[in-house]
């Protein structure tokens, strides 16, 4: 696996949260809060990058995460430049590592890299030339390390701590790489109680989340919780015949109101985004006054900033 902090302990590479020090996320956080700002004020902007390079390489769709990775990079500076699959040589052929040097060649210091296929992130972050950084906007249904930081930062604004908190993590756990990166961030802040919730279809297996909590139904695994993260199942990577019906598993599954009951009163909701209203979540609830994912999303761009400038100034003082 690619090294992804540098000697000093800087970050150069963000491909996975999975053995990352508890003081490097600590870190992250504290930098991404200075860059929140209240909706109605104006974002915070600076020259910090300024002379950098950042390539957005999207081979998924996405509206949040590309969006903000641009708003972050610009709001510091930096150029940007997006490159979808649909419109470049990829279509034609080349291969990832040769779109990727061809990109170094004009001076691109930083890769943001989205792709349904797992390792090119860590492919590209392997070869890149030294004073390059490669960022994962999502890879496969393995990791996404930012959502998973963005996550960690609207528990902290909402909770004001990690320990002794109960976290369930509900839905499509099989094939969600949010789920994912959210257990490797809230467990290594110190979340005690962390618990996956879905139906036995959509559970991970065995060996995958040590030290969560199981529950195959729904109302065990929200009693008492403190924070109810909701996911939607991952269309993109079923089989159409194994596809749940929508109507069926909101019946079963979908957080309404009297479902978030069962959770702690202060209970706040989140959701990665995009929402399936009326199949994982109703809009009662993702409009209520205990949710928190409009939060997410405003946090995206602030964690995105702080990991940017982490890579790349530390770049150049090296």
């Amino acid at each position: 696996m690619t090294e992804q902090l540098r000697p000093d302990g800087s970050l150069r590479h963000l491909l996975t949260l999975d053995g990352l020090p508890r003081e490097k996320l600590e870190q992250l956080l504290e930098r991404a809060q200075q860059f929140v700002t209240p909706l109605g004020a104006r974002p915070p902007a600076s020259r910090t990058l300024a002379g950098f390079t950042v390539a957005n390489l999207f081979t998924e769709p996405s509206t949040r995460t590309r969006v903000s990775f641009e708003l972050a990079a610009k709001r510091l500076g930096a150029q940007v430049v997006n490159l979808e699959v649909q419109l470049s040589s990829r279509v034609k052929g080349e291969s990832m590592l040769d779109t990727v040097y061809t990109l170094e060649s004009l001076h691109v210091d930083a890769f943001v890299i989205r792709d349904a296929e797992a390792g090119v992130a860590g492919l590209v972050a392997a070869h890149v030339a030294p004073h390059v950084s490669v960022l994962s906007a999502g890879e496969a249904h393995l990791s996404h390390p930012t959502q998973g930081l963005l996550d960690a930062l609207t528990v902290r604004q909402r909770k004001g701590r990690f320990a002794g908190l109960a976290i369930a993590i509900v839905g499509d756990i099989r094939h969600s790489r949010v789920a994912r990166s959210a257990w490797h961030a809230f467990r290594t802040l110190g979340v005690g109680d962390l618990r996956i919730v879905a139906p036995p279809a959509l559970m991970p297996d065995a060996a995958e989340f040590a030290g969560c909590a199981r529950h195959t139904q729904l109302a065990p695994g929200l009693r008492r919780a403190d924070v109810v993260m909701m996911l939607r199942i991952q269309k993109e990577r079923f089989g159409s015949a194994d596809l749940p019906d929508g109507e069926q598993y909101f019946a079963a599954w979908g957080l309404t109101p009297e479902r978030l009951a069962l959770a702690n009163p202060e209970a706040i909701v989140m959701h990665p985004q995009p929402m399936n209203r009326g199949v994982e979540i109703a809009s009662a609830v993702a409009d209520g006054p205990q949710s928190a994912i409009r939060d997410q999303v405003r946090n995206g761009v602030a964690v995105r900033m702080a990991v940017l400038e982490e890579v790349l100034t530390s770049t150049r003082i090296a």
